[in-house]
């Protein structure tokens, strides 16, 4: 939390600094952009929606792009540019590697020096995004054609366009499960704890495997509260922050955040998870559940591609939803991946060829495919990876009617963050009962909505 404090406080001390050249018409001009051209706040680009990009073939510019992938940033990305300018040969596509990807970029928004696109990270409040970014369009004419366009809109404008999407779920060995006896997926959370049992008791593979000592996947089971385990577009953004004790049981049905993580605890307080949680390791543990070794990882289908690509038979990777139903209904949830913010003080030209770039990356190139994301645009497919999705009722998030109050109450509680759901770990290890790990979580919560002066719904 302290270092949360200590960025949005460097936001607001960089904004003053951004605020007018952001907030002037397209023909007050500011400093010069990374690529050298004057720059100037452009009020007049076309909507994302109205963006026909072949009327741009002639278009001049030099654009820069950070990525957060600095595995596939001199291959895979380098491939997508190149194939961009075959098209659009005036407009040069340079992709910058960033470590530490969230801090180094909240840092350098403050100075502008950013070049012309960035993943916009997660620590800059909705209400800030006019001062960095480019208006993309209306929220409800994008919401009609593009997913999660709440993600990152402000006052009905939206300033990114999300590289897709993913959704909650289940990675799993299906031989695995197969070989145990388990001929259907289970759909509550008692029939995965009897899966992962027979998991244990039929085959050598750990059933599930937590991620433990790497931190940030347990950080992922943060991503399944709300539609998947409470079927309800609201819940996440509009009623947990106003909810009172969200994490007590709820006494009409096995769902909701108590549900979600008593899976995890009762997982590892029966004995179904690795031998020695503090010994695990990401990297070898996306080959192990292709060769058999594992069994089952909570992680979101972002994940899928990067199983299969080190699996002898990638075909026995499969994807199966959260085992939470909640009236008869299991719920997909569509979410959000990282989005694409375009610099609103980059040239006129380069804003336009921004544009250009990201519309023909996410609706032309084959970004979707390559990285196991569900596709942006709305009236294309799912990934045949998500077959056992069918049938689902498809949702996603509601638009935040308070901006921000999520974020904050989450971040004043920091009960939804990697270190504390590690103690639910800790805590089934060391005999803590659940109830006691979830009375905790309810007051931290109950102290950072008085903080936040948010009117509690009983």
């Amino acid at each position: 939390m302290k270092f949360k404090k200590i960025m949005s406080l460097c936001l607001i001390i960089g904004m003053a600094a951004s605020l007018a050249a952001c907030g002037e018409s397209s023909d007050s001009a500011s400093s010069d952009s990374a690529s050298g051209s004057s720059t100037a706040a452009v009020s007049d680009l076309p909507s994302f929606d109205a963006l026909h990009i072949e009327d741009y073939t002639d278009l001049e510019a030099d654009i820069t792009i950070l990525t957060d992938r600095t595995d596939i940033v001199d291959t895979t990305y380098a491939e997508y540019a190149a194939e961009f300018q075959g098209q659009f040969p005036g407009i040069t596509v340079t992709y910058e590697a960033v470590t530490d990807y969230a801090e180094a970029v909240t840092l350098r928004l403050t100075n502008g020096d950013w070049g012309d696109i960035c993943f916009i990270p997660d620590s800059v409040e909705k209400s800030e995004l006019s001062t960095y970014f480019a208006p993309l369009g209306d929220y409800d004419t994008l919401d009609e054609i593009y997913y999660n366009m709440n993600a990152q809109t402000y006052d009905d404008t939206v300033y990114g366009i999300p590289n897709g999407g993913n959704t909650p779920g289940i990675i799993i060995n299906k031989e695995v499960w197969a070989e145990a006896g388990i001929r259907e997926y289970p759909t509550t959370p008692d029939e995965f704890i009897e899966a992962l049992q027979q998991i244990k008791d039929n085959t050598d593979a750990i059933p599930l495997y937590t991620n433990f000592a790497d931190g940030w996947p347990l950080g992922q089971w943060t991503g399944y509260i709300g539609i998947p385990t409470n079927a309800d577009p609201d819940y996440a953004e509009n009623i947990m922050p106003h909810q009172e004790n969200p994490f007590a049981e709820p006494e009409d049905g096995d769902y909701g955040p108590y549900a979600l993580f008593s899976i995890l605890y009762d997982a590892v307080a029966n004995d179904l998870v690795e031998e020695d949680p503090a010994s695990t390791d990401w990297e070898s543990s996306k080959a192990n559940i292709g060769n058999g070794t594992i069994a089952a990882m909570v992680l979101q289908s972002w994940a899928i591609n990067q199983c299969k690509d080190l699996a002898e038979n990638p075909e026995v990777i499969d994807y199966i939803p959260m085992p939470i139903t909640v009236n008869g209904v299991q719920a997909m949830l569509v979410n959000s991946n990282y989005c694409y913010g375009i610099n609103c003080q980059s040239a006129e030209e380069n804003q336009l060829a921004s544009m250009v770039y990201v519309k023909w990356l996410i609706e032309e190139s084959s970004i979707m495919e390559d990285e196991g994301n569900i596709p942006e645009r709305k009236d294309q497919d799912l990934p045949d990876s998500l077959a056992n999705f069918e049938g689902l009722e498809l949702m996603t998030n509601a638009k935040e009617e308070e901006a921000g109050l999520k974020n904050t109450v989450a971040n004043e509680s920091e009960v939804l963050t990697d270190a504390n759901i590690a103690k639910v770990v800790e805590g089934a290890l060391a005999g803590t009962s659940f109830d006691e790990i979830m009375d905790d979580w309810n007051q931290k919560w109950s102290d950072a909505q008085e903080y936040a002066g948010v009117e509690v719904n009983q």
